[in-house]
């Protein structure tokens, strides 16, 4: 019987929510169970490829219906193969680098670095979380270029469309209040 439940576990901790922590100026995330470097991105990553993760973090004022604060990030990791350690790179609203990591350090560096400010945020009032992250599946560049040239219509179509490979985890979590949350780390205005 035990070994029945087992499956259970992993499934439930796969599908835990966010949690939050508040310093003072900013939410920081943490997504407990989620590993985006397995599977197919993982195996594109051994095969000397580059993975795209396409992340968003929307701070809602009422229940995901209002969005109060959006951040999304576009994820870089790369694999070296003679090294066996994985280089991260995240542009978006902090660009931030770094490199000669294994599996779980380059998903907790990107995880630790999720983040959105609170600056505007009413202390009293509720407020709902999401993430998502996704990977985008290498495409055909050649489908942009028609008789004519660069097809804006193809281009949309292109960065829009997801791929039967690309993968998409979400997380979400509230209501919270900032009055309600423990102050985590120092602010910055000390």
């Amino acid at each position: 019987m035990a070994g029945l439940g087992i499956p259970l576990l992993r499934v439930r901790a796969a599908e835990q929510a966010l949690q939050v922590s508040f310093d003072g100026d900013n939410l920081h995330l943490a997504v407990p169970g989620l590993h985006f470097l397995t599977g197919k991105p993982l195996e594109r990553l051994h095969e000397a490829a580059t993975v795209v993760f396409l992340s968003q973090l929307t701070v809602y004022s009422d229940e995901y219906v209002t969005v109060f604060r959006r951040i999304p990030e576009r994820i870089i990791v790369s694999y070296a193969l003679w090294d066996e350690k994985f280089a991260v790179s995240i542009r978006g609203s902090a660009p931030r680098s770094t490199s000669n990591l294994d599996a779980a350090q380059a998903e907790n560096w990107v995880i630790e670095g999720l983040a959105v400010s609170a600056l505007g945020m009413d202390p009293n009032r509720q407020f709902w979380l999401k993430f998502e992250l996704k990977t985008t599946e290498p495409r055909d560049p050649s489908r942009l270029l028609g008789e004519k040239g660069l097809s804006l219509s193809g281009l949309v179509d292109w960065m829009s469309r997801r791929g039967p490979d690309d993968l998409y985890w979400t997380r979400s979590a509230g209501p919270w209040r900032l009055a309600n949350l423990t102050r985590a780390r120092a602010t910055r205005n000390g």
